[in-house]
């Protein structure tokens, strides 16, 4: 199955008073596995960055002048998302944003039922403990060094790897193949072929084998087992 994490820096908390998108970073995965793929980008967002907010990601009115406007690069993020579930963390944050510009640009938006949110995963798995993605980055084993501001690209990379944590860890997709029949299958790539499994072979001794036994044991002079068996 393919999914996109992803991550969104702004100008604020507030996508309906005005605040816009500054950065997204997109990270594909299939079967919960990172394919190498992502989608990067900085956006002007045609207004001041308050320092609240910079301070925070360290994107700078400057920086952001200097940047495509979100509309020029729409296209290319449609088409990396797909119709893929999107994963976030407090989703509903970077929905509202990613729809808020979509819709400045005339763009249909995401619909809600493709967000997965791995704070409500989180909070499901581990109640009562801390959920921020520092957090579980330190509950997971995740290495978050080099965050030392927030970054839309970094932070999604990192939330990949506690995606993974969160819904199984590593070995989720661990099976056994069941099949009785030798059969050939084809698994994204070249025709394999799927054998009879061997059957089980018997773990008891038959009469025969004991029978040999016995008669093996009874040719040895003074084993060590009877002098123990005598003491007790």
């Amino acid at each position: 199955m393919r999914e996109i994490v992803f991550d969104t820096e702004t100008t604020g908390l507030n996508p309906a008073g005005g605040d816009r998108m500054v950065e997204i970073g997109c990270i594909e995965m299939i079967n919960r596995v990172e394919t190498g793929r992502h989608f990067h980008a900085y956006f002007n967002p045609e207004r001041a960055m308050p320092s609240e907010a910079e301070a925070v990601h360290g994107l700078s009115t400057i920086f952001l002048s200097a940047q495509p406007l979100f509309a020029d690069k729409v296209e290319e993020l449609i088409e990396f998302l797909g119709d893929a579930p999107l994963v976030a963390h407090n989703a509903s944050f970077d929905f509202g944003f990613l729809n808020q510009e979509l819709l400045i640009c005339g763009r249909p938006t995401v619909c809600m039922s493709r967000m997965v949110d791995t704070l409500v995963l989180a909070r499901a798995r581990h109640p009562g403990a801390k959920h921020s993605l520092d957090a579980l980055c330190t509950r997971f084993g995740v290495d978050r060094s080099l965050r030392v501001k927030h970054g839309a690209l970094l932070d999604a990379q990192l939330l990949a790897q506690v995606y993974v944590e969160l819904t199984g860890g590593r070995q989720i997709g661990l099976g056994l193949v069941a099949e009785t029949d030798a059969r050939e299958v084809r698994v994204s790539g070249p025709t394999v072929t799927v054998r009879e499994p061997r059957v089980p072979r018997p773990h008891f001794a038959s009469s025969e084998e004991l029978e040999r036994h016995r008669a093996f044991i009874a040719q040895m002079a003074s084993p060590l087992w009877e002098r123990y068996a005598a003491v007790a």
